[in-house]
């Protein structure tokens, strides 16, 4: 029963590896493709919606940080980071809370965040992003800032994992 149970708190980690796979090989290619700073522009549908092109962030979401001193950001964008998925991965695997879904989301979270540790730690002018969707004017940006897989893989695992912890509570206090 204990194999079992370790095996099913393996087997999402396969989402982690195939996350920080995919992350890796498009930022690859973006890199060996396309200049820095967006002057190589495909738009997908032809409205402007749906951009793809190849920037730099050397800070965190929505370029946090980005004044930082260089001294400061490996320990805020590196070290932390490494820190915040270790104590997330030992809560996991000492746990038996999570439900099967929250495994998977947590695994998302751990694939995208290291597939953007790995671009900080060897990629010296910053990380890569190359997705950028028009916002229409919402919170005053035309834009919204632009990101990649493993950012994507963050927030939409998070999301689906506080959704899930807020019904699983629900549940639970229905049933108490």
């Amino acid at each position: 029963m204990k194999i079992l149970a370790d095996r099913m708190k393996l087997l999402p980690f396969t989402l982690t590896l195939a996350i920080i796979i995919v992350d890796q090989a498009i930022k690859s290619w973006i890199v060996n493709k396309w200049p820095i700073e967006g002057t190589f522009i495909r738009d997908l549908f032809g409205n402007g919606f749906l951009q793809f092109y190849h920037v730099r962030n050397r800070a965190i979401a929505f370029s946090l940080g980005y004044n930082l001193p260089d001294s400061v950001r490996p320990v805020l964008f590196i070290i932390l980071p490494i820190i915040v998925l270790c104590l997330l991965l030992w809560y996991y695997f000492s746990s038996a809370f999570f439900t099967g879904l929250q495994r998977w989301a947590i695994a998302g979270i751990v694939g995208g965040g290291m597939g953007n540790i790995i671009d900080r730690i060897f990629r010296t002018d910053g990380v890569v992003d190359y997705v950028s969707v028009r916002f229409y004017g919402i919170f005053g940006w035309d834009r919204w800032p632009t990101f990649n897989v493993a950012d994507s893989s963050v927030v939409v695992c998070c999301i689906i994992l506080l959704i899930s912890i807020i019904f699983t509570s629900q549940k639970e206090a229905k049933n108490e």
